[in-house]
């Protein structure tokens, strides 16, 4: 079997790729029998001449091989019939953006596989670039405070080798006695985590956070159930408020009150409650001053996120009174950092893990007979059709939803 390493042509132009020289040469010597190639790239973080001296053919045409591996969408233009894909499509939650991309992938009967549909058997993602979202994220919200109180001026992200760098720049801050609250449990909060705990900053309980003052900055990493309750009282368990959202209301507004910076890391389920909404932002008890939004669900949960922002121009004002967008440096304004693609700001490091998650759990699967369902449970079109699991995507692709 061939497997190609494809060019990233999306724009603006995305540095990441699924394998680094070393982890192809890796995927070569557990799977001897795999034929890899790299499509030639002047954009991709490691050299054309890295992989050919790991012993690898890159080359401008990969129309031979069977299975085309890239990160972003592939233009239409550039989609070869009867291959088989990977990359994030942006599709699965019907995109409007994208309806022509996955029209066109069954009209070319090519086999989708998208990254945020390889899941295990409980339907947990194996794969992802959500640890760097929250390193990257967490290091632009510090970036951001900076900015808009004049108490430093850090260098992009983009512009920083890696992660033990962003980490050095971040430890030579002088944080303030600020209180930061931190929401999420799952890769994305423990990438930002994974930062505040490399500044040593001190994490406390939600008790602690909510009733102390404390002399010192400090963190609080909380989940669902500490900003959501049950309608009626009941105290049940996440896995009801999973199954039953509309039965809950935000509790969010109690910690807004003692918050200086927030770093949004959750998850957001459909029918959820909002965490705060433009009302509870006008509320005098509001404190929050600025919020780094790695989820980035655009006009929903977290009310001050406006739009998505840009690696270019990444912060941006909410102004409460007036709901609308602002000069972040504003004394009244909330600064929102919204960036939605932040792994591309620290592309070495994201690559290479997520090489060695797509080498664990993907490759695999092509040589073992799919033995663990990895495949089929990923695969969202199949000989020109969308498969069982992806048949919700039909009214869709028609344009009827």
């Amino acid at each position: 079997m061939k497997f190609a390493i494809i060019k990233e042509r999306k724009s603006p132009p995305d540095r990441r790729v699924v394998f680094s020289p070393s982890e192809l040469e890796e995927a070569k010597q557990q799977f001897p029998e795999a034929i890899f190639k790299v499509e030639a790239s002047d954009v991709r973080v490691f050299q054309d001449k890295a992989y050919k001296k790991a012993g690898f053919d890159v080359v401008t045409d990969v129309s031979d091989c069977d299975v085309l591996i890239g990160v972003k969408e592939v233009p239409i233009e550039n989609l070869i019939p009867n291959k088989k894909y990977f990359f994030f499509s942006h599709t699965i939650k019907k995109q409007h953006y994208n309806r022509k991309l996955l029209k066109a992938v069954l009209k070319k009967n090519i086999d989708l596989y998208d990254h945020e549909t390889i899941v295990n058997e409980k339907g947990f993602r194996l794969i992802g670039f959500g640890r760097y979202a929250g390193i990257v994220g967490t290091y632009n919200g510090f970036r951001a405070w900076g900015l808009k109180f004049n108490s430093w001026n850090l260098p992009k992200a983009e512009t920083l080798h890696d992660q033990k760098k962003l980490i050095d720049v971040l430890n030579t801050l002088e944080v303030p006695n600020i209180k930061i609250l931190l929401t999420g449990s799952g890769k994305v909060a423990n990438g930002a985590q994974e930062m505040l705990d490399a500044m040593t900053i001190k994490k406390v309980s939600v008790e602690a956070y909510l009733s102390k003052t404390f002399n010192e900055p400090v963190y609080c990493k909380i989940d669902v159930l500490d900003y959501n309750r049950r309608k009626d009282g009941q105290v049940k368990d996440m896995f009801d408020f999973f199954d039953n959202p509309k039965e809950y209301d935000s509790n969010f507004i109690r910690f807004a009150k003692v918050t200086d910076f927030y770093i949004a890391g959750h998850f957001y389920g459909d029918g959820a409650p909002y965490l705060y909404t433009r009302a509870d932002v006008k509320s005098p008890d509001f404190n929050i001053k600025v919020v780094a939004d790695i989820s980035c669900d655009v006009d929903g949960p977290v009310a001050t996120t406006l739009r998505a922002s840009t690696i270019a121009e990444p912060i941006y004002g909410y102004d409460p009174q007036t709901e609308t967008e602002t000069d972040y440096k504003n004394e009244n304004a909330i600064a929102v950092m919204a960036v939605d693609n932040l792994p591309c700001e620290l592309p070495k490091d994201a690559s290479e893990g997520f090489g060695d998650m797509f080498l664990q759990h993907v490759i695999p699967a092509f040589f073992n007979n799919d033995k663990d369902g990895i495949l089929a449970r990923a695969k969202i079109t199949d000989n020109g059709k969308l498969t069982e699991r992806f048949a919700y995507l039909q009214d869709f692709v028609e344009g009827n939803d």
